[in-house]
């Protein structure tokens, strides 16, 4: 029974990252998910008892396939040995291989907080999109330490990283190369700095 579960949760998850991404939460019926994922509607339910369990598993889901995906084309493209810039440079072209890809709709997560987070936000929905977003960051923290201060590095970063993935979508991609030059900008400022003052003043 368990691998039966399995096998339908895997079915399930893998329609509602299509059409939720595609077409946004709200405007999905659990009826279609149940039709792509040729489940039973009972089935469907006991996986899932509402729809804002099926949009957080689908979070949790994708983030973690997401992170896996980069860190594996950072190893690929930038080997410990090239340093914390080459790596940091490596993840954001992952990230425009990511925008450059047919449908290309945005970050998952900012769409997903812009129709259930803010106030009143569904807390299974919400953590789902902070733990991503934390672990994200975390991610480039590692990737910075190099550094002297690999927080401050990475944290400028990410915030680049994550409106590259916003503006791409609503004016194209030619505005990641911009992200990416001014990526590479504060990596140039934190070499020739030995690091980056954090807001406390730490070099």
């Amino acid at each position: 029974m368990k691998a039966d579960d399995d096998e339908a949760r895997t079915r399930v998850l893998e329609t509602a990252e299509g059409l939720f991404y595609e077409r946004g939460i709200h405007a999905v019926g659990m009826a279609e998910v149940r039709d792509g994922a040729e489940v039973s509607l009972a089935r469907l339910y006991k996986l899932y008892p509402s729809k804002h369990h099926l949009a957080a598993a689908y979070l949790h889901s994708h983030g973690l396939r997401l992170r896996t995906r980069l860190a594996a084309s950072v190893e690929r493209t930038a080997a410990a040995a090239d340093g914390s810039r080459a790596r940091l440079l490596a993840a954001f072209d992952s990230l425009r291989e990511t925008i450059d890809e047919p449908g290309f709709r945005g970050c998952a997560f900012v769409n997903a907080w812009a129709e259930l987070g803010g106030p009143g936000a569904d807390p299974l929905v919400a953590d789902a999109v902070r733990e991503h977003k934390t672990l994200f960051r975390e991610y480039l923290v590692g990737l910075a330490e190099d550094y002297d201060d690999p927080r401050a590095v990475a944290e400028r970063v990410h915030v680049l990283m994550e409106g590259a993935m916003v503006t791409s979508a609503l004016l194209g991609p030619r505005t990641a190369d911009q992200t990416r030059d001014a990526v590479a900008a504060v990596l140039a400022a934190a070499d020739g700095a030995g690091g980056i003052a954090s807001e406390r003043g730490e070099v």
